[in-house]
C-alpha cells in the first residue's frame, strides 16, 4: 500500500527543511534504509534514509523546495498503484504551479538576446530596417523581453547615429579602426583623440575580458545572511576592545601541552564561562519586554567553513574542566567540518567566541548571533614592548573584541565584565579558587 514520507523532525528547534538534492528519480526502485534525499536545516545538510521499501511513485517536493516538519516529500508504494487518494488539491495545485514554471523559464530561454546557436535575437522588422541602414545590430541593447532587439532600439540607434558631430579625420580614423562613432558619448563634435581614447578603451576591455558570474546563495549563505541583517536590525549593538597580558596563559598552555593540546580557545572558553556568571546580563536573552537570565553558560564557538560559518555549543561550559572543553570543541570543530553536526549541537547557546586571530586581526567588531546578546572576539597574539618597573619588556599581548547588545548591557557592565576577564586571563591560577 502507497505511503507518504514526510518531512523528519531532526531536531527541537526545527520547523522546516529545504530539499537540497534527490538520490533517486521517479519511479526507481527504493530498499528501506536507502539514501533517498537530502534536506538543508539551519546550515546543516542531512541524507534522509527511506523508511519503506517500494518504488517511488511520485516526488511532491523538487528541490530547492522547503517544506515544514511532516508534511509530505514524496509517495512510495507499490508499481503501477493509484496514489491519487494520497494527492490533495493543494499537492495538485502545487504540480500545475510547477509546470507553469517549467514553461516560463523555456520561453526565456529561447528569447533571450542570443539564441543556442549564438544568433542575436532580433524581431524581423527590426533586423529589416538595420540592414537597410547598415546597422550592425550586434551593439544595438536590446529593450524587449530579456535584451530582445526590437524595431523601436533600432530606430533610436539611427537616431542617433545621424545626431553624431564628428570631424573628416576622426571618421577616416574610425572607419580604419571599425569603431562606430554612435559607440562614443559625447555631447560636442568627435574628434582624432576621442577616436583614440575610444579604441585604447575598448582595446583594454579585450584584453581584460571582464566576467561577471551570478551565484545562487546555497542554503547556508542564505541563513547566515537573513541571521546577520536581523542581529544588525535588532540589536543596538556596541564593541569594547581590551588589550591582555597573555604571558602565564602561554605558560600553562606549554605546561599542559605535555599531556593534553589545549587551545587559546580552550583557556579562554573556560575563563569567560566562569566571568559570565558574575554578569548574567551578558548571558542572557531579551523575549519581549522581558530578559531571560540564567544560572548556567551554554559556550558557542565559531568554526569558519568554506561555506559559511557555523557556530556548535558546548553546553554547560561552566561546570566542565578544561580537558572536557577542549574534547568538545575538537569533536564539534571535526563534525562542522565534515557536516555531522545535529541541530541540538548549534542551537541553544548563551554567549559566543569567535577566534580569528590565528589570520593575524588585531581588532574587529564580531555581531551577535542571536537572541544572545553578547559575543568575545579574540584577536592575534603580538610580541609588543611594554614598560615594567622603567625597563622596556617584550609581552605577548592580546585584543579581546567585545560586542554586546546595549538593550540589556550598559557600557559599564561591559567595561567591568573585561576588567575581569583581563584579571583572570592574566592571573589564571584565580581559577582556582
Amino acid at each position: 500500500m502507497a505511503k507518504q514520507l514526510t518531512m523528519p523532525k531532526l531536531g527541537l528547534t526545527m520547523k522546516s527543511g529545504r530539499i537540497v538534492k534527490w538520490y533517486k528519480s521517479e519511479n526507481d526502485p527504493v530498499n528501506k534504509g536507502d539514501k533517498l534525499y537530502s534536506v538543508e536545516t539551519d546550515k546543516l545538510t542531512n541524507d534522509i534514509e527511506s523508511t519503506e521499501s517500494g518504488v517511488l511513485l511520485k516526488i511532491i517536493a523538487d528541490v530547492g523546495d522547503t517544506v515544514p516538519c511532516l508534511e509530505p516529500v514524496c509517495i512510495i508504494g507499490e508499481v503501477n498503484e493509484d496514489i491519487s487518494q494520497l494527492l490533495t488539491i493543494e499537492e495538485n495545485e502545487k504540480i500545475e504551479v510547477k509546470d507553469e514554471k517549467t514553461e516560463t523559464k523555456t520561453l526565456e530561454v529561447k528569447d533571450t538576446k542570443k539564441d543556442a546557436g549564438g544568433r542575436i535575437k532580433i524581431s524581423p522588422a527590426a533586423k529589416k530596417l538595420a540592414i537597410e541602414n547598415d546597422v550592425d545590430f550586434s551593439k544595438v541593447m536590446g529593450a524587449g523581453p530579456n535584451g530582445r532587439i526590437i524595431l523601436d532600439d533600432i530606430e533610436k540607434f539611427i537616431e542617433n547615429r545621424n545626431k553624431i558631430k564628428i570631424t573628416p579625420a576622426a571618421q577616416k580614423m574610425a572607419e580604419k579602426y571599425s569603431i562606430d562613432p554612435s559607440e562614443i558619448n559625447k555631447d560636442d563634435r568627435i574628434r582624432k583623440e576621442d577616436i583614440l581614447k575610444f579604441r585604447m578603451e575598448k582595446n583594454l576591455i579585450d584584453s581584460a575580458n571582464p566576467i561577471e558570474e551570478r551565484a545562487s546563495m546555497t542554503g547556508m549563505r542564505k541563513i547566515i545572511a537573513e541571521r546577520m541583517s536581523d542581529s544588525w536590525n535588532i540589536s543596538p549593538a556596541v564593541t569594547f576592545d581590551i588589550r591582555v597580558d597573555i604571558t602565564k596563559l602561554k605558560e600553562i598552555r606549554e605546561q599542559l601541552k605535555k599531556t593534553v593540546n589545549i587551545t587559546y580557545t580552550d583557556l579562554i572558553v573556560r575563563i569567560v564561562s566562569k566571568v559570565l556568571l558574575d554578569f548574567p546580563l551578558l548571558n542572557s536573552t531579551v523575549d519581549g519586554e522581558e530578559i531571560i537570565l540564567r544560572n548556567y553558560v551554554n559556550m558557542g564557538v565559531a568554526v569558519a567553513l568554506k561555506e559559511g560559518l557555523l557556530v556548535p555549543v558546548v553546553k554547560y561550559s561552566n561546570i566542565k574542566g578544561l580537558e572536557q572543553i577542549s574534547a568538545e570543541i575538537k569533536e564539534l570543530s571535526y563534525k562542522a567540518k565534515n557536516n555531522q553536526l545535529t541541530t541540538d549541537e548549534i542551537t541553544g547557546g548563551t554567549f559566543t567566541i569567535s577566534n580569528i586571530g590565528m589570520f593575524g586581526v588585531e581588532s574587529f567588531s564580531p555581531i551577535i548571533n542571536q537572541p544572545e546578546v553578547g559575543i568575545l572576539g579574540i584577536n592575534a597574539i603580538a610580541e609588543t614592548p611594554v614598560v615594567e618597573n622603567g625597563n622596556i619588556v617584550i609581552r605577548p599581548l592580546m585584543n579581546l573584541s567585545l560586542t554586546a547588545d546595549h538593550r540589556v548591557v550598559d557600557g559599564a557592565v561591559a567595561a567591568q565584565f573585561l576588567s575581569k576577564l583581563k584579571e583572570y586571563i592574566e592571573n589564571p591560577a584565580l581559577l582556582l579558587l
